[in-house]
């Protein structure tokens, strides 16, 4: 039977129990042991498909089409397991599928209330798909003290009574702040973080304490006498110099033993962390440095391009060196001058994903840069659309050429992708119809040119890559494209959709109409991340 870890926070948000989560996976998984992690949103979204990044970040997409948290993304790059639609859900989506089951009639002419009928669906998303796993992690996110959050307490409390005590643990992260005119760290917030979740009727074993500074024994000692757990449950969270260094950091803490103690679990085999240690030594100890300038939309907030940053990270990891990123706001390449004094320094450029018409020229003018440079450029999603449309007007006389997605338009390069093949066969859309969940999503698959860049990039020429758009490349304007240098190498299995284009007479110019980053880790860096990084350093040698 499969046990169960509760994640939750108080005090603050953006504690890191996402990291937190993740780690802990990491380290089980070290020892042997099956996991699988799921994140509980309170939010009353349906999903985060439709929501500004700078509201939430990005939108980590999984194989099977979900559009989910990007807490996702952290499960996946540190467990290396797939997530699936099944490891998200959020209030929205609850009260979605109770309301419609209320609808036919199916609670029997019940008063539908959020005890149990919420709790209840909550506890049967826990359980869901749990064969053959040691440990299911649930994270729970919000702030404990939250309105919205507190269905998910209620059924976690209810989980604990239902699977027995010795099959479930909570760890709750808390804030333990450091007052600059007592001089002191403060351990009353974390008090009342416990105290709140325990009149809730949910007890800690594990404390996470995140500190801007060691604990001194004498708080961790205070902590453990107020908040009813054994001091050795006290474990100290400072901030680590890389996200990688946190499963090692924690274990140092003794945060897997601890939990495995809380379980009973005396006879676990000690955790390989080679892989680990591994990534820190690239990461300490780089052979080179390069500087990637990222042209978009969204760059006032970093976790907008989340996965997107890692990937960068792991082409580094898989290259021995260290990556800078210039974060560049594409609007401000729409005024006259400036381009060639922001993009000159780079020694490689990345036009990523996004939506809607703010910018567009500015990732156009980048995209004219590199290739006239001769300067190494990846376009993501919509940075290869851009790559499209650039090659269109100035290397295949399109002048005129343009994406409907930006209004009408006499050349329309790229358009509204109204139908397409999918596993459970032909996807159709409709232009006005609903925005959530309604784009090309998931795991795809795309041929790729037997003699093309990306073929010997990935050593195959078949992949399978995660979508998550609405627009498409125009095939209606391949061999104008190709006349013009721009070279279609990959498109779906039925011919129909492109899927990657390049620059053979280039040093390193890819555009992909899916998102590679989805499926990076620093284990197992993406191919095409590690050879961009490869492209820059060579680039880096040359200016």
């Amino acid at each position: 039977m499969a046990r169960f870890i509760f994640v939750t926070g108080g005090v603050v948000s953006s504690l890191g129990k996402g990291l937190l989560s993740a780690s802990l996976a990491a380290l089980l998984q070290a020892r042997g042991y099956k996991c699988r992690i799921r994140k509980f949103d309170p939010y009353l979204n349906v999903d985060p498909g439709t929501m500004s990044p700078y509201q939430h970040g990005e939108v980590y997409v999984t194989d099977d089409g979900a559009e989910t948290d990007l807490d996702l993304g952290h499960y996946e790059r540190f467990s290396g397991v797939s997530a699936k639609q099944s490891d998200n859900i959020t209030t929205g989506r609850i009260y979605r599928d109770i309301i419609a089951r209320e609808r036919r009639g199916d609670y029997l002419g019940a008063t539908v209330q959020v005890v149990p009928h919420v709790t209840n669906a909550i506890k049967e998303f826990a359980l869901a798909e749990i064969e053959g796993l040691d440990f299911v992690i649930c994270e729970i996110g919000g702030t404990v003290g939250d309105i919205e959050s507190l269905p998910f307490i209620e059924a976690l409390r209810q989980l604990r009574n239902d699977l027995g005590r010795g099959n479930t643990v909570s760890v709750h992260t808390t804030l333990v702040p450091w007052i600059k005119a007592a001089g002191e760290l403060k351990t009353k917030p974390t008090q009342h973080s416990v105290r709140e979740i325990s009149s809730l009727g949910v007890q800690p074993d594990v404390l996470l304490c995140r500190a801007e500074m060691p604990i001194p024994d004498g708080d961790k000692a205070k902590i453990a006498q107020f908040c009813n757990v054994p001091k050795s449950a006290v474990i100290e969270g400072l901030d680590a110099r890389s996200i990688y260094d946190v499963p090692l950091q924690y274990h140092r803490e003794g945060l897997d033993d601890e939990v495995l103690r809380a379980f009973g679990i005396s006879d676990a085999p000690p955790p390989e962390l080679e892989r680990w240690d591994e990534i820190m030594d690239r990461l300490d100890n780089p052979e080179g440095e390069v500087t990637i300038g990222v042209v978009g939309k969204y760059v006032g907030l970093p976790d907008a391009y989340k996965s997107l940053r890692e990937a960068l990270v792991h082409g580094g990891i898989a290259n021995r060196v260290k990556v800078n990123i210039k974060w560049l706001d594409a609007e401000l390449f729409e005024q006259d001058g400036g381009i060639v004094g922001e993009l000159e320094p780079m020694h490689a450029i990345l036009v990523p994903g996004g939506f809607g018409e703010r910018g567009s020229e500015g990732k156009i003018a980048s995209v004219r840069f590199a290739r006239e440079r001769k300067v190494p450029f990846f376009g993501i999603c919509l940075g290869m659309q851009m790559a499209c449309i650039e090659g269109a007007r100035n290397t295949a006389g399109i002048g005129q050429a343009n994406t409907t997605e930006f209004g009408d338009t006499p050349e329309p390069v790229v358009g509204l992708i109204t139908e397409w093949m999918s596993r459970e066969g032909l996807q159709a859309r409709a232009a006005d119809g609903d925005l959530g969940g309604t784009m090309r999503l998931g795991a795809y698959e795309a041929e790729l040119g037997g003699n093309s860049h990306v073929a010997a990039i990935y050593g195959a020429t078949r992949i399978s890559e995660r979508h998550r758009h609405r627009y498409e490349v125009n095939a209606h304007y391949k061999e104008p494209l190709e006349r013009g240098g721009l070279v279609f190498s990959g498109l779906s299995p039925d011919g129909c959709l492109p899927e990657i284009v390049e620059r053979p007479d280039h040093p390193w110019f890819i555009g992909v109409q899916f998102h590679p980053e989805l499926k990076s880790r620093p284990f197992a860096p993406h191919p095409l991340f590690a050879s961009f990084i490869e492209a820059a350093l060579k680039q880096s040698r040359l200016v």
